[in-house]
């Protein structure tokens, strides 16, 4: 990465709080704009030029640390609508479907667009991601966050992050046709219904291709098994999972180590399924 930070980029501020605990700003750099935080404002000329991890003091005297944000960062402090999938649910997903770069991913349920920043970040410059959402605003808010992020990036780096992704407005369950042109590696389903979606993306999922499925609570889970079930739809269940996520603290000499008293509360259940060729009868 290059040197200093850049009027346009994004910039992240940490503040240090009791308890062991930070405090995480995000900001666009803009030479007439201010870094407000609870302890003070900082002036984003203050910051522009400088180098990513220096510590910058605030008008009330609090210490901010000044570095790019990275990805994680990014989805979870930029502006949302819909709930999005928190990265440790993606990380586990990414893993699930074994994305390589210059795969197609198929994405419904585009939200804020987090999953689709991860995804694009995936399969990589050959690669393409079609993500379907059926509200207006959310495929609005979905494309500015992807935007957002790529116009910061091509400032803050010396290569491009990919214009790879699709967004486009349509409920996955009318677009049968759009379906018959492409070849799928995986499908991602993070949706009220996936099971509407199920029969019309299966046909283009490659054989052993893997879909998988973000929900909510088990009652989904169980009403989606039992459409595939019903509908005899080629998918195996392989596994459904729920990703846990504990923090802990350590404190200074004498050395204390503790769970943090914050912790993530539960956020999905992961269903992974598998496309397979029936047996001939």
């Amino acid at each position: 990465r290059p040197g200093a930070l850049r009027a346009g980029e994004l910039a992240l501020a940490e503040v240090r709080r009791k308890h062991n605990t930070t405090l995480k700003l995000l900001c666009r750099l803009a030479a007439e704009a201010v870094l407000s935080s609870p302890s003070g404002v900082l002036p984003h000329r203050d910051i522009i030029g400088q180098m990513p991890g220096q510590v910058l003091h605030a008008s009330g005297g609090a210490r901010l640390l000044l570095r790019r944000p990275s990805l994680e960062e990014y989805v979870l402090l930029m502006p949302r609508g819909p709930t999005i999938a928190y990265p440790k649910d993606v990380s586990a997903m990414l893993m699930m479907m074994d994305i390589h770069p210059g795969d197609t991913v198929l994405e419904t349920g585009s939200g804020s667009g987090a999953m689709s920043l991860f995804l694009s970040r995936a399969v990589g410059p050959k690669g393409r991601v079609l993500s379907y959402e059926i509200r207006d605003d959310h495929h609005r808010l979905a494309k500015k966050n992807y935007k957002h992020w790529r116009s910061a990036w091509k400032i803050g780096h010396v290569d491009e992050w990919p214009d790879n992704v699709e967004f486009i407005l349509k409920d996955i369950s009318t677009a049968a046709a759009d379906m018959k042109s492409v070849m799928l590696d995986a499908v991602v389903l993070d949706m009220v219904n996936p099971q509407c979606a199920l029969p019309v993306v299966h046909p283009s999922l490659k054989e052993g291709g893997v879909c998988a499925v973000y929900l909510a609570n088990i009652t989904q889970v169980i009403e989606l098994l039992d459409r595939i079930r019903s509908c005899k739809l080629p998918f195996l269940c392989e596994s459904i999972i729920e990703v846990t996520h504990r923090s802990w603290s350590v404190l200074p000499v004498p050395y204390i180590a503790r769970p943090s008293c914050w912790q993530e509360a539960h956020s999905a259940f992961l269903t992974k399924l598998r496309k397979f060729q029936p047996l001939l009868s």
